[in-house]
């Protein structure tokens, strides 16, 4: 069911929106990990796949569409973006062929993504359209409410379209903006197949030819003023306000598309008489109203929004000159919330607000109140330390080097079963860091058939750099013509056991392991019979055996 959804959403979209504008198209494609996902036992990739064969197949040839993907070639890359199929005509089975061959692996860097796209675009100078379709939300700390707001204002004529595969209605929310914005369409692939029936009978029919000009007795006949509370100021210098004005069918309902709008907090436009439903938004806050308009007076539409402005510093400590770029801030509002990453400021419903912040596993909620016209603003304090991370095999050295390794921030105590909940983790040593709040706690390593743990304190805004003596060493066998190799324990315990530590299908294997004696074991395939050899681990050193 949700293939054919997904289908009618994008093919709704292919064919509605150039007819909409002239211009070319770039699809934005989710390649990352977890495209390996399953809606109703088949992966979303092989969804997206198959959705995107089927539309190329029908798609005009004249249409100019490229293809980015992104999360495709590299894990925990936030740089792993290519611009697939440069915009032209004549590319949809090239995008077909690049959909069927994409291997998801990476993160989710989809406002840059977008903003590549934009760029190849070269949206300065032309008409654009990006459609983009992904399955999660943003992973490399960017905002794309933020970026649809920097295109909007910037006055290009570009539109964003988002498809959201598979996403809750929250998580939609945090993607939704980036067409909202941008005055593109957020849909949703499990509920696509009745947008795409509106789609087809409404914005991808030909368009209507424009009425032709009347002469008018006034410059113009509707003018939208915004402001944030009743008897406060017009809202004249802002460019965050958006107005629409969309004509009202026989129904009473309003048609697909605005007969006009733009981004000002008084906006003016001249519009053929009739009845329309006049639309300003803030951020995420929205004023309409019905409104009939005539060809010889000027209406005045006026929208209280009720809000205020929230402008929020996020810090690890009240000492901090400047704004965590880390850290997620959001205000909740009204049943809705609008946020973003470091420095964030925020149009909200006046009445009781609430501030989150997170950084890693440390958060903080604080209660406002906010009065309309107000501007509000705001030190949030996120306690947070950052934990970096690095190994030795023995006391000394050497260090423990790569990405094999696991480290893990541990509560300082275990549970009654004797476990312990992790605050964060990461592979391999030093890097970012591991953000975890004020406190003590274990930091745990794990390297092979050895682990091992060292008690650290994390204070907020400080680095905190511990090393975990893992007490471990390397053994590594050769042995040609060997089928499979094995480590043993050395000693059996008293039933006669001998615990099997693991092995490899290979001629040469290795793995790190505590101190102490062990047994290689090596098979053969055919008649040839099985070899053990003995040997033993010394902590910080190489023990190598070969078997012939």
């Amino acid at each position: 069911m949700i293939r054919t959804r997904l289908l009618s959403v994008l093919a709704a979209l292919l064919f509605a929106f150039p007819a909409m504008a002239e211009g070319k198209t770039i699809i934005v494609l989710d390649g990352s990990g977890s495209m390996w996902g399953q809606i109703d036992g088949t992966t979303k990739i092989e969804i997206a796949r198959d959705t995107l064969r089927k539309v190329m197949e029908t798609l005009p040839q004249d249409t100019e569409l490229g293809l980015v993907a992104y999360g495709h070639r590299e894990k925990g890359s936030c740089s792993d973006i290519e611009i697939a199929i440069p915009p032209a005509t004549g590319t949809a089975a090239a995008v077909a062929d690049f959909a069927n061959r994409l291997n998801p692996k990476g993160k989710t860097p989809l406002t840059d993504a977008v903003r590549k796209a934009a760029e190849e675009l070269r949206i300065e100078e032309n008409a654009a359209t990006v459609i983009l379709v992904t399955d999660g939300l943003e992973t490399c700390n960017a905002d794309p409410c933020a970026l649809g707001r920097e295109l909007e204002a910037s006055g290009v004529d570009f539109t964003a379209h988002v498809v959201g595969f598979g996403l809750s209605e929250e998580e939609g929310q945090e993607v939704a903006c980036l067409a909202e914005n941008t005055g593109g369409l957020y849909l949703k692939a499990d509920d696509a197949g009745q947008l795409a029936e509106a789609l087809e009978t409404t914005v991808a029919k030909a368009p209507e030819p424009e009425p032709k000009p009347q002469a008018a007795s006034v410059e113009f006949n509707v003018r939208g003023i915004a402001r944030l509370s009743q008897d406060g100021p017009d809202m004249a210098d802002s460019s965050e306000v958006r107005w629409d004005f969309i004509p009202l069918g026989a129904n009473g309902e309003p048609e697909s598309r605005s007969a006009d709008g733009g981004y000002r907090g008084v906006f003016a436009a001249s519009v053929p008489a009739g009845s329309y439903r006049a639309k300003a938004r803030l951020g995420r806050i929205t004023f309409e109203t019905d409104v009939d308009l005539t060809e010889d007076a000027t209406t005045d539409v006026i929208a209280v929004f009720n809000a205020g402005l929230v402008e929020i510093t996020p810090k690890r400590t009240p000492g901090d000159t400047e704004a965590d770029t880390g850290a997620r801030v959001d205000v909740h509002f009204d049943g809705t919330k609008d946020g973003g990453y470091g420095q964030t400021r925020v149009w909200a419903k006046a009445g009781s607000i609430r501030v989150t912040g997170r950084i890693g596993k440390a958060t903080v909620e604080e209660s406002h109140e906010l009065a309309a016209g107000e501007t509000l603003k705001l030190d949030l304090v996120i306690g947070s330390g950052l934990v970096v991370p690095s190994a030795v095999y023995a006391e000394g050295g050497p260090e423990v080097e790569g990405n094999a390794i696991r480290f893990e921030v541990q509560d300082a105590r275990a549970d009654i079963s004797g476990n312990r909940k992790t605050l964060g983790g990461q592979y391999g040593p030093g890097k970012q860091g591991m953000d975890v709040p004020p406190g003590d706690y274990m930091l745990y390593a794990r390297l092979g058939k050895a682990e091992a743990m060292t008690p650290i304190s994390v204070r907020a805004g400080e680095r905190t750099e511990a090393t975990v003596n893992i007490n471990a060493g390397v053994l590594a066998v050769s042995a040609p013509g060997a089928y499979r190799i094995e480590f043993l324990e050395g000693k059996k315990d008293i039933q006669g056991n001998q615990k099997n530590l693991g092995g490899t299908y290979d001629v040469k294997a290795q793995e790190t392991l505590p101190p102490g004696d062990y047994e290689v074991l090596v098979r053969y395939e055919g008649d040839r019979a099985e070899q053990r050899r003995k040997a033993s681990v010394t902590a910080g050193e190489r023990t190598e055996v070969v078997v012939e």
